[in-house]
């Protein structure tokens, strides 16, 4: 004190002035009468002097070691110590979570000590993180730096009153000093933290419960807490979330473990294994410390041996180092319906899964098993989605729980769990499917398995069948296999209609062939004609495999005049039609359309007539496109009559929808006459129509056909029309994105003007 206040050319009278303590009180002081002065003191000292960080802490320090202490032998280094463990030396990436840790250590002001919380799935190197953070963050804290292993994960956790009999016991309390009762333990360890600049790790906790007593409520003091569990119920903390590795941290991590030379020598091998390690850093350490040991062994042989899934949890250990006891670790901690569900969960198809799903794989209710997969999620043993209620696992995380259900459940309970889990799945996509069949149109969804969740719109009924697509075709898969197969013909053909709004979906060439198996293995010509055509249809309109959809129309039309039905075989005919003018075997296609016309003609049913509109736009299309645009022209607005008139049996919505489709052919049919001006409006009122009906795959064709008449004639929104086609189709993966591309190029060849 008298060294820093000569310094500062002040007298004891001055500095007793600036800093409010008394003259009597520093001369002690300097005569070393007074040999620890209150933690405030020596702040009201040090903000007088202007002193900064490294002095101020110098100043207490010496403050703090003349206080009266419980015991006066220093706490002992050792086996019994809570010495913070060595730093990893090759520890990789991590650093924005690093700098926010320091810049709140940096920050922390005198009131409320600051706590982060590292939580996550099993080995994501979190208590790696914490000791690195926790050595760079040690000079900060001079007063001690202590870490405290809870054994959250064994079956008997640390109890708080031990714990903080370690902690009194690393500040000095003598043993025999150490209260009895935990709250008075609590009150010791709080009255003693809140006078010191600490640095705490508690490592692997268990819950809120354990760790609450132990957080120091005054002073300057850093806890930094590891858990698997979220410790969500925890108050007035930061969170400090571990992502996954990037897959070149995950490759550096390698690089620091087994050396450079290695690495560049086998690069794409390195980035291999760290893709098969799920970028989970206890996976790539472990790879990286098996093959430090063999130090003459390739990459190459490690990643062909994780390759196989089956062998992986196998190949990623060594010595005491293994992925799947450190899952293990948290499995077992879990309570039997959380089990069930953890397990079941990775009999299902996708990449994640509702908890629809895992209800009817684990045999839970819907709330029950949501709770149980939040739980999960807390645990760290899954993943949920930011938006919605959805779940996933990390891939060794997967594996893992397959091994465990194989392991656990018999092969007849995980068959019983995947039967009620694609009953259901089947049951509700049927439903859900419905609402865009126009013969269901104002219906309620039949038949779902659980009315009270089950979408009652079709914005509802299309968001459930695109974010369950996966399962519901896995569900498809299995009925198929396992003999239903009067379900799968009900779904699909619930899906027919929807599957013409999804034009852009490759699965419906395996919804169809599965649905068209089905109606051959229960004998049914004509259901086998109907599917055999959504077959043709998938084929020419989704995957663009013109010779598929041939041989399904020539099957389709077989089937349809096996079983005399008229309606069958004009959609074969139209359906073989296309493929053929597609192969550009134009005659060929125009004489099966006529056929086709001619036979839809003479149906009365109001399915009879839509067909015909449909063979009817299709021939007029052909004959524009081989130069007979104005047969073309006559040909739709012969359609155009039958759509006003109407078709009895069928909606306005409907014939809305085909009135927009034939308006389209009718304005190329006059774009294809060089009539630009007269082109424009069907053009334009097809296209609010077919976005009206949020049918894309029409809606963009429409749009592109527009910005060619646009830019023909000039107009200035002739470029923003075709971009927004172009952007579209190409989303869609439509052939037609590559036509909007040569009529963008076209327009910069000429100038048009933008708008």
């Amino acid at each position: 004190m008298r060294n820093l206040r000569v310094r500062h050319g002040l007298s004891q009278e001055a500095l007793s002035h600036a800093s409010g303590v008394s003259v009597r009180a520093l001369a002690d002081m300097e005569r070393g009468r007074t040999r620890g002065p209150q933690r405030r003191t020596v702040q009201a000292l040090a903000e007088a002097l202007e002193l900064d960080d490294d002095e101020a802490a110098s100043l207490e320090r010496s403050a703090a070691l003349g206080r009266p202490r419980p015991r006066t032998a220093p706490a002992p280094v050792g086996p019994g110590s809570l010495a913070l463990p060595r730093d990893i030396r090759d520890f990789t990436a991590r650093g924005p979570a690093l700098a926010r840790l320091l810049k709140m250590a940096q920050d922390a002001g005198p009131g409320l000590p600051a706590v982060t919380v590292v939580a996550g799935q099993p080995g994501l190197g979190k208590t790696a993180f914490a000791v690195h953070a926790a050595h760079h963050l040690a000079p900060r804290f001079p007063d001690g730096q202590f870490a405290l292993d809870l054994h959250g994960m064994d079956p008997e956790p640390t109890p708080p009153r031990d714990a903080l009999a370690r902690l009194l016991g690393a500040l000095g309390v003598a043993d025999a000093a150490v209260p009895v009762a935990t709250d008075d333990r609590v009150g010791l360890w709080r009255s003693l933290a809140g006078e010191r600049r600490l640095l705490l790790l508690l490592d692997n906790a268990a819950d809120e419960f354990q760790v609450g007593p132990l957080l120091p409520s005054t002073g300057r003091s850093l806890t930094i807490v590891t858990s698997r569990h979220a410790l969500a119920g925890l108050e007035s903390v930061h969170r400090t979330d571990l992502a996954l590795l990037r897959r070149e941290e995950a490759v550096e991590l390698l690089t620091r473990i087994i050396g450079p030379d290695r690495v560049r020598a086998e690069a794409q091998a390195a980035r291999d294994l760290a893709d098969l390690c799920g970028y989970l850093p206890l996976a790539v350490r472990i790879a990286g410390q098996r093959l430090l040991s063999r130090p003459h062994e390739r990459l190459g042989k490690l990643v062909a041996r994780l390759a196989t899934e089956g062998r992986r949890l196998d190949g990623l250990q060594a010595g005491n180092l293994r992925v799947r006891a450190a899952f293990a670790l948290s499995y077992r901690q879990l309570q039997q319906d959380s089990q069930v569900l953890l397990r079941r969960a990775a009999l299902a198809a996708g990449a994640d899964f509702s908890p629809e799903t895992a209800a009817r794989l684990a045999g839970l209710s819907h709330d029950e098993a949501l709770a149980r997969a939040e739980e999960l999620t807390d645990a760290g043993l899954l993943q949920s989605d930011v938006a919605t209620e959805r779940y996933r696992f990390h891939d060794l995380l997967r594996l893992y729980a397959s091994e465990q259900v194989a392991a656990e459940d018999s092969p007849e309970v995980r068959d019983a769990a995947l039967d009620r889990t694609a009953d259901w799945m089947l049951r509700r996509a049927t439903a859900a499917a419905l609402h865009f069949d126009v013969e269901h149109e104002h219906a309620l969804s039949p038949g779902d398995p659980d009315p009270d969740t089950a979408p009652t719109s079709r914005d509802e009924a299309r968001a459930w069948l695109e974010a369950e697509q996966t399962q519901w075709l896995a569900a498809l898969r299995r009925a198929h296999g396992t003999g239903r197969h009067r379900e799968v013909l009900d779904t699909a053909q619930a899906m027919h209609w929807f599957s013409d709004l999804n034009q852009h979906w490759e699965q419906w060439v395996e919804v169809f062939q599965l649905s068209a198996d089905s109606a051959r293995l229960l004998g049914s010509r004509q259901k086998e004609a109907v599917h055999l055509n959504y077959l043709a249809w998938a084929h020419n309109s989704c995957t663009h495999d013109t010779q598929a959809a041939l041989t399904s129309a020539d099957a389709a039309l077989a089937a349809a005049r096996d079983s005399g039905d008229g309606l069958q075989e004009g959609w074969a005919l139209g359906y073989g039609a296309g493929a053929l003018q597609r192969q550009g075997r134009v005659k060929e296609a125009e004489k099966r359309l006529r056929e086709g016309a001619h036979r839809l003609a003479t149906e009365n049913s109001p399915q009879g007539r839509l067909a015909e509109l449909t063979i009817l736009n299709t021939l007029g299309t052909l004959l524009r496109q081989t130069g007979r645009a104005a047969e073309a022209l006559d040909l739709h607005h012969r359609s155009e009559r039958i759509c006003r008139a109407g078709v009895p049996g069928r909606t306005d919505g409907v014939i809305t929808l085909y009135l927009a489709v034939t308006r389209l052919h009718i304005g190329n049919d006059l774009a294809a006459l060089e009539r630009w001006s007269e082109a424009e409006a069907p053009l334009r009122q097809a296209l609010t129509a077919l976005e009206a009906s949020q049918v894309p795959a029409w809606a963009e064709r429409t749009r592109l056909h527009l910005g060619q008449v646009l830019a023909a004639t000039g107009h200035p929104e002739a470029r923003t029309t075709l971009r927004t086609a172009r952007d579209a189709l190409a989303a869609l993966r439509s052939p037609l994105q590559m036509e909007a591309v040569e009529a963008l190029a076209a327009l910069d060849d000429i100038g048009v003007a933008t708008a």
